[in-house]
């Protein structure tokens, strides 16, 4: 192993823990009015519910204990700390790349690096840079140089050896823009949200129109989030950073809203359904103990400051893509057709089933199709 390269332990100190658990106790409810089930945001009494379930029942050293047991790492890429688990195969496949968004973790992939280890592979799953364990970093990294930090992390574990990147969310972004600024490096990439296109491209049939028509309508109500990130995310973050209870809002309210998830009579998402406290809480306090609430937020700041959320007019990716159209209820997936445009698509399923997290939500269906798509670009 290189130098560079250190084993690492979390240990958040229990200092910091009953602090946090002290914030989220003392926290007055009598100042949060309910505006009625998740009409105008997260759902107070679902809300109440995780918080209840976070003072009694929740325990974070056995989520840290059982963090302990992956392969965990820890190295420094042009100043900035990186953390990333290495599940290792047998060598005889190439090195697979997984990586998350917001407000999601590393934890979203479960058991699905082992498969893929199984398989041969070798697996890496950072932590996006300002997220969990990579931290401290310098500054704003958006995800263009996030791109460029994570190949320099891969050439560091393997050279010059070829790889395959999954992306979900940022981690789609990510994987698109190592497309664009790597293409040597990768063998294929494979998402499940394909949102950045060429500037100059424009919907042309009426699928295509339609589509976009639909998400224009849901992203005007989904992503104040978007912009505030976008713009101020320090003024956001002296509330988010004080406040647990805070957080835990912002970040379940997404869970809700962007998890395929059944509503009740009212309207709400059924979050209960499919998600469980231990499961939402565990993400919540990668943002909490390691204080990432606001380095996670930098990304969109920097997605502006770069202009990052499209390519160049005229931009064609030649590097082999796979996309796994999960039915994102709020990210809606575009057309084949449209997507054709900008990437060199070689494989594109349309899944039965499934939102945003889609690797947490539908691990059998993801693993699957990521699979298919290893396959594809490794035979041709």
């Amino acid at each position: 192993m290189s130098e560079q390269i250190r084993p690492y332990q979390i240990h958040i100190s229990q200092e910091n823990i009953a602090n946090i658990k002290a914030k989220v106790e003392a926290y007055d409810w009598s100042l949060l009015p309910d505006a009625g089930g998740w009409t105008a945001g997260v759902g107070i009494a679902d809300l109440k519910r995780l918080v209840d379930f976070w003072l009694h029942q929740y325990d974070w050293r056995t989520t840290e204990q059982q963090l302990n047991k992956l392969p965990q790492f820890i190295t420094e890429i042009e100043g900035e700390t990186i953390y990333f688990i290495h599940v290792k195969g047998n060598g005889t496949k190439p090195p697979v790349l997984l990586l998350h968004g917001w407000p999601g973790s590393f934890l979203e992939f479960g058991s699905i690096p082992q498969s893929l280890a199984e398989d041969g592979y070798d697996v890496i799953i950072p932590a996006l840079p300002g997220f969990a364990f990579s931290n401290p970093i310098t500054g704003i990294i958006g995800p263009r140089r996030a791109g460029q930090l994570m190949n320099q992390l891969m050439q560091r574990l393997f050279g010059e050896d070829k790889y395959i990147v999954q992306g979900g969310d940022w981690g789609a972004h990510i994987a698109s823009w190592m497309a664009f600024q790597q293409p040597s490096a990768l063998l294929g990439f494979h998402i499940n949200m394909a949102s950045i296109f060429a500037e100059d491209i424009v919907p042309e049939t009426e699928e295509e129109k339609l589509r976009f028509s639909r998400e224009e309508v849901i992203l005007d109500w989904e992503t104040g989030y978007n912009h505030q990130q976008e713009t101020r995310p320090q003024t956001l973050g002296v509330a988010l950073a004080d406040s647990p209870v805070g957080l835990t809002a912002w970040i379940f309210e997404k869970f809700g809203k962007w998890t395929d998830l059944p509503k009740l009579a009212d309207g709400s998402p059924d979050v209960w359904s499919k998600l469980s406290e231990q499961q939402l809480l565990d993400h919540i306090m990668l943002y909490i103990a390691p204080s990432a609430t606001v380095t996670s937020t930098w990304i969109y700041h920097g997605k502006k400051l770069e202009e990052s959320n499209h390519f160049p007019a005229g931009t064609k990716i030649t590097v082999p893509m796979g996309v796994a159209a999960f039915p994102d209820p709020v990210f809606i997936p575009p057309p084949r057709s449209f997507v054709e445009k900008t990437y060199h698509v070689v494989h594109w399923t349309e899944m039965p089933s499934g939102g945003h997290f889609a690797a947490m939500e539908e691990p059998e269906l993801f693993l699957s199709d990521l699979r298919k798509f290893i396959n594809t670009v490794i035979t041709e």
